[in-house]
């Protein structure tokens, strides 16, 4: 009985010994299993190591897994938010870090003083209509017969004064020079008319007093007749001096006035040439043209002949452009002459600013190739606008033309007209090797577009309408190679030179 009784109180110890053990184990198989995990992996020649460093338990779904670093880097807000489709919480997340990351990665932000600084400027991004041109030189000429205006002595005489002064502009009718006339044909002229005049008083006179004879009938009809005739050719001799004074240069008030006054013309006044007879008082207002005196030839008492240059005028209103083609370009040229397509002309100004001039339209092409150097002639019609009219207390009058002869310009030649492209200047894409990005503006900053380019020229870019960029919004048209640097920059400076090289 004793030993029965000794017997069951030693298993009662053995077991709840074991059942003490087994919880141990349970509870602090965390501490003990790596070792154990490790000692099995040594005696079978591998090693099973966790990513993080430390060796893995396996056992049953979660084989692999480090349980307790995986909870401790899971965000709090993980806890409590919940995906209903049944992906973890922090996949979310990291994709929305990524696309965070790719973002600021392409997105440059200035201030306004930099922005200032490399002189950033934004275009409009909007489909529209592209020709491709070739670019011609020129220069930029006067039209024969038009722009300049000599202005000769009508009569010999001496210059007693000088109206305008060099580089004056003047309108039509305006005074340029007075003139003592001592012309003597001029003169015999003028006094042969007055004869004639002082003659038809006298005949005039003479038939009243016969009229009123006649009507009493002291003398014959005859008489009378034969005074008329007599007047009716000394008519004729007048009427045919006149107009020999008027050939001569003088004007009809001037004619007149020598019947008038009884007394002939001793000077004259020449003025700038009109296309009509000119009307003193209303001379500024008479015609839009202005001439601009370029040179003067003579001196106040200088003594002139018939004939003699006295100014030079200019009128600037209307000039060509003389366009000097190769003669490969000739057939775009011809082509472009039928289908009246429309010319730009290209005007170089201090540093990048250019100034184009649209809607030129050829004149007419030249018929012959210049032996020498082998230039195709073409001519445009230029129109030209006053950019400064000055007058001064004196009343001299000076003005500045926008275009000027000689002034050198280019000339863009459509070859070829394409449609519904995004059209942008050249300095708003970058070309960075095989890429090309533009930066697009939005809400204070820039984010870089690596976009599609079809052509370039040396203006402009055509950018592919792939969706790339949007129409409406706004690109940086200049300084994009500095926001370029400036990304570089952000990135992490200068590229490693070894980059992409194996050794």
């Amino acid at each position: 009985m004793n030993i029965r009784l000794y017997l069951l109180t030693r298993w009662s110890t053995v077991g709840v010994i074991a059942a003490v053990v087994l919880v141990a184990v349970l509870v602090a198989g965390g501490l003990w299993c790596p070792v154990l995990r490790q000692w099995a992996a040594s005696a079978l020649g591998q090693e099973t190591v966790a990513p993080g460093g430390a060796a893995t338990c396996s056992g049953g779904d979660h084989e692999g897994h480090d349980h307790a670093a995986e909870t401790a880097a899971k965000p709090a807000a993980c806890e409590e938010d919940h995906d209903h489709e049944g992906e973890p919480c922090s996949a979310h997340e990291h994709a929305a870090e990524e696309d965070h990351k790719h973002v600021e990665a392409d997105a440059v932000k200035l201030s306004r003083t930099a922005e200032e600084n490399i002189g950033v400027r934004l275009a409009e991004v909007k489909l529209g209509a592209f020709e491709r041109t070739i670019a011609v030189p020129a220069m930029v000429v006067g039209q024969p017969g038009r722009s300049a205006v000599q202005v000769a002595a009508p009569l010999a005489g001496v210059v007693t004064r000088i109206w305008p002064m060099q580089g004056e502009t003047m309108v039509p009718g305006q005074p340029l020079f007075d003139l003592r006339l001592t012309h003597e044909e001029v003169v015999e002229g003028q006094a042969q008319y007055l004869r004639t005049a002082e003659e038809l008083d006298v005949v005039h006179r003479e038939i009243e007093r016969l009229e009123r004879v006649a009507a009493d009938g002291a003398i014959a009809g005859k008489t009378l007749l034969e005074r008329k005739y007599e007047l009716q050719k000394l008519e004729g001799v007048f009427r045919a001096q006149r107009q020999g004074l008027l050939l001569h240069g003088l004007a009809p008030a001037q004619v007149d006035e020598i019947v008038a006054k009884r007394a002939l013309v001793a000077s004259m006044t020449v003025r700038a040439p009109c296309e009509e007879d000119c009307d003193p008082e209303r001379l500024p207002t008479a015609s839009p043209r202005l001439f601009q005196v370029e040179q003067l030839n003579v001196v106040q008492g200088q003594h002139v002949k018939a004939g003699d240059p006295l100014c030079t005028l200019a009128d600037h209103s209307r000039l060509y452009i003389q366009g000097k083609a190769f003669e490969q370009d000739m057939p775009a040229l011809e082509k472009a002459a039928a289908a009246e397509w429309r010319l730009t002309a290209v005007v170089e100004a201090a540093g990048e600013q250019r100034q184009k001039v649209p809607g030129l339209s050829i004149v007419y092409l030249s018929n012959k190739v210049e032996e020498q150097s082998r230039a195709f002639l073409f001519y445009v019609e230029l129109p030209n606008r006053v950019l400064r009219n000055t007058v001064r207390p004196d009343g001299h009058r000076f003005t500045s033309w926008q275009f000027k002869p000689g002034q050198r310009v280019e000339l863009l030649i459509p070859v070829e007209r394409w449609t519904e492209r995004i059209v942008l200047p050249l300095p708003a894409v970058v070309q960075d090797g095989a890429e090309s990005y533009v930066f697009e503006r939005n809400d204070g900053h820039f984010d870089r577009r690596s976009v599609r380019v079809e052509y370039r020229d040396q203006y402009s870019a055509v950018v592919a309408n792939d969706g790339a960029l949007q129409p409406g919004k706004k690109v940086a048209a200049s300084g994009a190679y500095q926001l370029h640097l400036e990304l570089k920059k952000k990135a992490g400076g200068a590229p490693d030179p070894h980059a992409g090289h194996n050794h």
